[in-house]
């Protein structure tokens, strides 16, 4: 399977924003964006100005970056949203939060979106009683989602336990059974990336 495997920090400094990929270290002062920012590179302080294309290019890279997808794989999700009924930019981005490694975030079971990846890669959740190790996997409306029982006793699955988590409206998680609940599609007001998903319709309509 493709994966980026370059240093994370550097799409934070190419987006000039943090997108949160490493966890806690995001928040430190350990954060090459503290301390760079700036885009990568020979001619990163000499980037000023950005045509249209550059704004709406830009903005499909931030949210491939966000949520760690590839190009295909985003390229997909989008085509899939444009066939859905609504608004095509609100459906990429209600596609791209019910993934389940983004719900796993979202649930707070990983600091990260990537390591909610890696941990669904690994097997240690189950959607609805099902072991499920597909990060794209789309939750649906009352899907259970849980620690499966065997990775209970990991040091990673028993310190959130004793931690404080804050979840979005529109999912509920009883941290002491280390499971949630998807109570319903996120609304657009309810999906905090910012992201402008109308320069990434306006990109693909070209």
């Amino acid at each position: 399977m493709a994966r980026y495997t370059d240093a994370a920090c550097r799409l934070c400094r190419r987006e000039s924003q943090k997108l949160f990929l490493k966890g806690e270290r995001c928040y430190s002062p350990k954060c090459a964006l503290e301390k760079r920012n700036y885009p990568p590179g020979q001619h990163g302080l000499g980037r000023k100005k950005t045509s249209d294309y550059g704004l709406q290019l830009r903005e499909k890279q931030k949210a491939k970056r966000f949520y760690g997808l590839l190009e295909k794989q985003f390229h997909n999700t989008f085509l899939k949203a444009a066939k859905k009924k609504g608004i095509t930019g609100e459906n990429l981005l209600v596609m791209l939060e019910t993934r389940l490694d983004n719900t796993v975030f979202r649930m707070g079971f990983a600091s990260s979106r990537k390591e909610a990846r890696q941990l669904v890669n690994h097997g240690h959740f189950t959607v609805d009683g099902r072991k499920v190790d597909i990060p794209s996997c789309q939750v649906k409306p009352g899907a259970k989602i849980a620690v499966r029982k065997r990775s209970h006793e990991s040091p990673k699955f028993k310190e959130i336990k004793d931690m404080q988590i804050t979840v979005p409206a529109w999912i509920s998680v009883d941290v002491d059974k280390l499971e949630g609940t998807v109570l319903s599609l996120p609304s657009r007001e309810e999906i905090d990336t910012p992201i402008a998903e109308h320069l990434i319709v306006e990109l693909y309509s070209k």
